[in-house]
């Protein structure tokens, strides 16, 4: 990747990161801050003690903004006060698990909260690139064992998936009715389950391992044999980053669904994670658990060809590099004599950054 591309798409421009709060959102809102954007955070309190956001003291470098994106009318005054250029959206009710216990608050907010950043985003004259961020779980799942394309169909058992599927439906309405020749790029980019330092969500399994290292405990596992396309989180960073930046100079080119995940050889086992993790770590046990739990897809996979061959993108990290860095970053977390979490994020970017050089 050309970072010198990056750079200059987004140095001194205004962008605004929804669901800045949240793991994902908040290592974007770092990435950005060293590309010299000026970033618009819009999100609620960060979800979980500890919180990424809070660990690298996210609100001393970017404008943070406390609101939901439920609620149209602040959405809406956030587009009118900072006028963004670029946008992009990650606020979501981010776990399978949570939503069988509440639907509507999942739907409400990954389905509407969508239509809430595309109806502010339409009737604002700054705005130039768009970039959705969805999920792999859009798909309807079939089990298979090759991955997902950009055009299969969407789908969802549990209300999680389905509500990513609604969205993507939502962005290919707004991109055909209002966008498509108003100079305005709009894409959705889906990936698989990211791992990084940060994440302290609950039903994860790296911040669950994470919990139980540091109680002193085994941690409890779900379904050991359910394999996921594993990815550090950078990975798909680099790929929404690159892909707004193109959306700047070609809309209509690079306007369309994107998958963003690793290569086949890291499409692994919840149980080959799990002792990859802990010979990284040096410690940790693990249990299983006996009890009957709400469906979840036991194989899933991206096909991400079509970044590669349009976009130039590809993964660079291994899931074992990716592991490494993961528990760089809680060691450090956890070595309280080191406080300042946001300069070593800062380092893991650029290592990311002088890595992909090299490979590219």
């Amino acid at each position: 990747m050309n970072f010198q591309l990056l750079k200059k798409a987004y140095a001194g421009q205004t962008v605004l990161v929804t669901g800045c709060s949240g793991f994902k959102g908040s290592w974007l809102s770092v990435w950005l801050t060293t590309l010299g954007a000026k970033v618009i955070g819009y999100a609620r309190k960060p979800p979980t003690k500890p919180a990424m956001f809070r660990a690298c003291g996210l609100d001393k470098h970017i404008i943070s903004i406390e609101a939901d994106v439920r609620d149209q009318a602040a959405l809406t005054q956030v587009f009118k006060t900072y006028k963004p250029e670029i946008i992009f959206h990650l606020a979501a009710q981010p776990l399978v698990r949570y939503s069988y216990l509440e639907p509507k608050e999942t739907f409400e907010t990954n389905v509407m909260g969508t239509v809430n950043v595309l109806e502010a985003a339409r009737h604002t004259g700054t705005i130039q690139s768009i970039v959705v961020v969805t999920s792999d779980k859009c798909y309807e799942n079939r089990e298979w064992v090759y991955g997902y394309r950009e055009t299969d169909p969407f789908g969802g058992y549990d209300p999680y998936s389905a509500s990513k599927g609604c969205a993507e439906l939502v962005v290919n309405a707004f991109r055909s009715s209002f966008l498509t020749g108003s100079g305005i790029g709009l894409a959705s980019a889906r990936a698989g389950n990211v791992i990084g330092g940060g994440d302290w969500a609950v039903d994860r399994l790296l911040p669950d391992f994470v919990r139980a290292v540091v109680d002193n405990r085994p941690i409890r596992i779900r379904n050991p044999f359910s394999t996921r396309p594993w990815q550090h989180v950078l990975e798909p960073l680099s790929g929404y980053l690159l892909l707004g930046a193109l959306l700047l100079d070609e809309p209509e080119k690079y306007g369309s669904a994107w998958n963003f995940g690793p290569r086949d050889t890291d499409v692994l086992s919840v149980e080959d994670i799990l002792k990859l993790t802990i010979k990284e770590w040096g410690t940790g046990s693990v249990e299983t658990e006996a009890l009957k739990q709400p469906h979840e897809a036991t194989l899933l996979k991206l096909d991400i060809s079509k970044a590669e061959a349009y976009l130039k993108w590809q993964p660079v990290f291994s899931c074992r590099e990716a592991i490494k860095r993961t528990v760089e970053w809680y060691k450090r977390y956890y070595d309280h004599s080191y406080t300042d979490m946001f300069s070593f994020t800062v380092e893991q970017i650029k290592e990311y950054e002088h890595v992909l050089q090299l490979r590219g």
